[in-house]
């Protein structure tokens, strides 16, 4: 009789590991990704540091917001696809030359992402004139249940914003580094 309880104590074990495999779903996805740029932190940090300006990231074409750099800033950021995103600032810093923000609302369609959040920070470069800028994001893929389809997937939600991040930084260096 122990032997029998005992077995079927194993199988509803196992049953019970299986079941919670099946039933997990999307894991938090991160992206860091950084570049180092010719000039100082503080012309870096003057490039970047209005979070009511995403002039620099290319795919904006407009940025609307409200309460400029101060906790709970909003800003509308229009894509020249038309698509939007609305954003809050949720931590400044300015000595430290770093913001963090989190996306409120954005179409899976425009970024295939969920729960969004993101830091800007420049630090000095390693040779000590030059700066290095770090864009770091976690998030959730688009789909939020199991077996997304494959353009709301973890690989794609990655792929788009590590994309974007890198596309962005080299954008923000060329803009630097040749003064406009």
């Amino acid at each position: 009789m122990k032997v029998t309880i005992a077995r079927v104590g194993a199988v509803v074990a196992a049953l019970a590991v299986v079941g919670a495999a099946w039933a997990h779903g999307p894991t938090r996805q991160k992206v860091r990704e950084s570049i180092e740029i010719s000039a100082p932190p503080a012309k870096v940090w003057a490039a970047i540091g209005n979070f009511q300006d995403m002039s620099w990231l290319q795919p904006v074409s407009k940025t609307e917001g409200e309460k400029g750099n101060e906790i709970g800033a909003t800003r509308r950021l229009t894509l020249a696809s038309g698509g939007t995103l609305d954003e809050e600032l949720y931590k400044y810093d300015a000595e430290k030359l770093s913001y963090s923000y989190r996306i409120t609302a954005v179409d899976v369609k425009v970024l295939p992402v969920t729960n969004y959040s993101s830091t800007l920070t420049v630090s000095p470069g390693a040779d000590g004139k030059g700066s290095v800028l770090e864009w770091a994001g976690a998030f959730y893929r688009g789909y939020p249940n199991n077996d997304p389809p494959p353009e709301l997937n973890d690989e794609a939600a990655v792929k788009a914003v590590s994309g974007l991040y890198r596309s962005g930084l080299e954008a923000l260096k060329k803009k630097v580094e040749s003064g406009s």
